[in-house]
């Protein structure tokens, strides 16, 4: 499951940017809205199933015990750090999507609310390039080196 998760944020990732150029610079707002809505269903279950798995099924201390990085404690402090942008991500995420499906639901001309959605989707998209960053970082020092 960790290897799966590994790789399906650089697919995230790389659908996220597809849906922001559709939105920005095709003006494909309803691809936009669509890709969002689904990547963020499919992750809200991949995220239970990792949780689950990590909780009740893998062991995953004794995988990076192996790990020359972690006595020095820095796959603690990688998991941390990757904490700080994987915790906050989905609720700042949830609430784009969420103000976004209350204030376009009658077209995408509400030019008040445009600006704000174009600030908080940077943020969440900041949040969300630094989960994965950070995941891939605490990946390799855990289970790679």
């Amino acid at each position: 499951m960790l290897d799966f998760v590994t790789l399906a944020m650089l697919i995230v990732v790389v659908v996220l940017t597809i849906s922001i150029y559709a939105a920005r610079f095709k003006k494909k707002f309803s691809l936009h809205r669509h890709i969002q809505i689904g990547t963020a269903l499919i992750l809200v279950l991949a995220l239970v199933a990792f949780e689950v798995d990590v909780r009740f099924l893998t062991k995953w201390r004794q995988l990076a015990e192996v790990s020359p990085f972690y006595e020095s404690g820095i796959v603690d402090w990688s998991l941390a750090i990757h904490l700080c942008f994987a915790i906050p991500t989905p609720i700042i995420w949830g609430a784009v999507i969420w103000l976004a499906l209350r204030k376009f639901k009658t077209g995408y001309s509400q030019a008040s609310f445009n600006r704000i959605h174009r600030i908080s989707g940077r943020i969440a998209v900041a949040f969300m390039y630094l989960t994965a960053i950070t995941g891939w970082i605490f990946y390799y020092v855990a289970f790679v080196a």
